[in-house]
């Protein structure tokens, strides 16, 4: 075993494990959701507080994002609701009697967009690019956010959720901030309120 490979085992071993508890917390929210265990708020922000107390267990380090992160995550997600507008069959429209839902429904939105990219575009694609490469931290963490979303949604949704994956992790480059990914994740996310 080279020495290389030897000082990569270990973070490529966490970056499992984290890989691992984010499979296993999809998987429990999965479960409750097609139980009937909960609410779907309620069970959003069990989950986005979840994937939150997981990122900071694996490491993630809170900071003051840099301005030029947030507009250039601004820019991203504007790009990515620009495409869902144009990709819609209906068109943009505000839910019909839900308004008064949209406040919490909001709420848990931004959280559970914001801890998907901690876990992703953050500590995982950390770990993966100091012990396996950019390229293997960019296609890895893709191809998991577009894998975690098929219990909710279907496999239908993998070629659009790996093109958004990739998009958010050009944005992580780009920037060298998950505050740019997260920024767009929110927003894109939100805008599914109209589309």
């Amino acid at each position: 075993m080279s020495i290389a490979t030897t000082a990569t085992a270990p973070g490529l071993s966490r970056a499992g494990l984290l890989a691992l508890g984010l499979g296993a917390t999809v998987l429990a929210r999965s479960w409750a959701t097609v139980s009937g265990v909960g609410d779907a708020l309620v069970l959003g922000l069990a989950f986005g507080l979840a994937l939150g107390a997981l990122a900071l267990a694996a490491g993630l380090r809170l900071a003051i994002p840099p301005l030029g992160a947030l507009v250039v995550g601004s820019g991203g997600g504007a790009a990515l609701v620009v495409l869902a507008v144009l990709i819609s069959r209906s068109g943009p429209a505000l839910i019909a009697g839900q308004s008064s839902a949209l406040l919490p429904w909001a709420l848990v939105t931004v959280l559970v967009a914001t801890a998907e990219e901690w876990i992703l575009r953050g500590v995982l694609f950390d770990l993966l690019d100091r012990h396996a490469g950019t390229l293997a931290a960019v296609a890895v963490t893709s191809a998991i956010f577009a894998l975690m979303h098929v219990p909710l949604y279907g496999w239908h949704v993998v070629p659009l959720d790996l093109g958004v994956g990739l998009w958010l992790g050009g944005l992580r480059l780009l920037t060298g901030s998950v505050a740019a990914p997260a920024v767009a994740h929110v927003l894109a996310d939100l805008a599914t309120w109209w589309l």
